[in-house]
């Protein structure tokens, strides 16, 4: 079946077989198709249900002086870990671009837990033999109060029969509205703030409660939450008293977060991407392709005119946004990854190629993650930077990974804003980088409850950079330096960290800054990750 657009071009509608086992394996297009099959229909009526439940709506009649917001339904097939079907889930989403500023929206920002802030808290729950919990809240959208008039458009397939020609008046927001995110956040907040909760002033999504000898910490990201503490019959309690007043799931130790995976073991815990990863290469027909050693050519670098322009880039930016999201847990792919971003606008076919090679990498490593346990708490990082790097605009990159205990928790390979004079400049920007990165986990640890004994160290291995940073030292290479980039000097004469010199081979930011050959590649990746052994 074909439907003819505006220009005349054709263009074919994903095909579906006939088979109801087929339906039910993929997400149906339309509610036409999802109408017909019994699941589907179910999932749209525990939806509505739960609409009317929630009182997310009334029907009022139509006023011409109204802004009135469409709706659809959208349709998502939930997985276990393994890949097994879980339930059909379908969703009432509002046409948030029907919205006017000013009108039926205003204030849209709503925060998002950093990825950082979840390394700190696994980190703390490994450290303390924390038990781990995971709450997922039902239509959590639903529970936001809208402050604006809102009007929509009834469901297709629930249209009241007395009154077709109604519209609903929302007092609660619904998914797809602009406000949405907004409104569910503060609601949320200002329930937690009720039972004793604060918000970290440096990440609004942690929260945390203390009382007497006992804290628990939670993460919220939109509707998941993970909660860990000293007292596990504490978090039993917080949970109960959650439910009167969110419809929410209960699904004992997190196992499953975000794509992310947790094997526990003995000591500890391993976070991986094991079936994220298997699902990428699946999605591009890399499934049975030949790894590769390193996630890049250690021969050249990318630029931007190689190759020929691709005609349709989408499935290059497809797989390029899947990337960045799989160096949640792989610090070993953010450079070539940060390489292949820099040609999101206009890409070629050369730049596919260097991407897919970090499939081919990727297959041949699936079982590499993270691994958290008990030991220090020591807070250090390592700064690197190589030195005009790019070919064509002669800009280095940055490189930092930052370290609790013993398990990396932020890692950056960046690009620099302007062009360093020499390789101690580069150096030192990157070092300033790392030194704010660690100042801001210090608030993160200090809105915790947690001042660590000893001050943060930098490790760098470019002795001019770290004189810079220990002393006024000014000349013409140098002075010219931004004044913003000299607060880490600052820091140094307070003691308020340590910077030291570590030799080029056991610097680990080189693997975020250039492309190493494979044996030094792998030494150093050896320090970050850990391959997974199931249990």
């Amino acid at each position: 079946m074909q439907t003819r657009l505006k220009s005349g071009i054709s263009k074919k509608k994903l095909a579906f077989t006939s088979t109801t086992v087929d339906y039910l394996d993929v997400e149906p297009p339309s509610f036409s198709i999802a109408s017909a099959l019994t699941p589907w229909v179910t999932a749209m009526e525990d939806e509505f249900s739960a609409l009317h439940r929630q009182g997310t709506w009334s029907l009022v009649p139509h006023d011409n002086s109204q802004n009135i917001v469409g709706c659809k339904w959208v349709y998502k097939v939930k997985r276990h870990a393994d890949g097994s079907v879980s339930r059909y889930k379908a969703r009432l989403v509002a046409k948030g671009f029907h919205q006017q500023a000013g009108l039926d929206y205003d204030e849209t920002f709503s925060p998002v837990i950093k990825p950082t802030t979840v390394r700190i808290i696994l980190t703390l729950a490994a450290h303390y033999t924390w038990p781990l919990r995971q709450l997922d809240i039902s239509n959590a959208f639903l529970h936001g109060f809208l402050k604006e008039d809102v009007y929509m458009a009834q469901p297709q397939g629930f249209i009241d029969p007395l009154r077709p020609n109604h519209v609903c008046k929302l007092h609660k927001s619904l998914y797809g509205l602009k406000q949405a995110p907004r409104a569910w956040f503060e609601r949320f907040t200002s329930q937690l703030e009720i039972l004793g909760f604060h918000a970290s002033t440096a990440d609004p999504s942690l929260f945390t409660f203390k009382a007497n000898h006992d804290t628990l910490y939670l993460l919220l990201y939109v509707d998941d939450i993970i909660i860990t503490g000293t007292s596990p019959s504490l978090i039993t309690n917080l949970i109960h008293k959650l439910q009167t007043t969110f419809e929410l799931k209960d699904l004992g130790p997190l196992h499953y977060f975000l794509g992310l995976q947790l094997h526990y073991h003995t000591t500890g815990f391993s976070v991986h991407q094991t079936k994220y990863a298997s699902d990428l290469l699946q999605r591009f027909d890399m499934t049975n392709c030949k790894p590769s050693s390193t996630p890049y050519s250690s021969t050249s670098r990318l630029t931007k005119d190689q190759g020929t322009p691709l005609v349709d880039p989408t499935s290059f930016r497809s797989l390029v946004g899947a990337l960045q999201y799989l160096t949640f847990t792989r610090p070993d792919l953010s450079f070539a990854v940060n390489q292949v971003c820099q040609f999101m606008h206009s890409p070629t076919d050369t730049h596919l190629i260097a991407a897919k090679r970090i499939l081919r990498y990727i297959k041949g490593s699936l079982s590499s993650g993270l691994l958290f346990q008990p030991g220090s708490l020591n807070l250090q990082a390592y700064a690197d930077a190589d030195w005009a790097g790019d070919p064509i605009d002669r800009r280095s990159t940055s490189g930092y990974v930052v370290f609790l205990g013993s398990t990396p928790i932020t890692w950056v390979s960046k690009k620099q804003c302007t062009v360093s004079r020499s390789s101690t400049e580069a150096e030192y920007r990157s070092l300033a980088s790392a030194t704010a990165e660690v100042f801001w986990i210090r608030m993160v640890l200090k809105d915790l409850g947690l001042f660590l004994p000893n001050p943060p160290i930098l490790w760098c291995d470019n002795l001019s950079a770290l004189a810079l940073a220990s002393n006024p030292v000014f000349h013409a290479r140098t002075k010219h330096i931004e004044v913003d980039y000299h607060f880490i000097r600052e820091k140094v004469v307070r003691r308020d960290v340590v910077v030291k010199f570590i030799s080029t081979t056991d610097q680990l930011a080189d693997i975020l800054t250039k492309c190493l050959p494979s044996p030094s590649f792998h030494r150093l990746r050896a320090n970050l990750l850990h391959p997974f052994r199931p249990p």
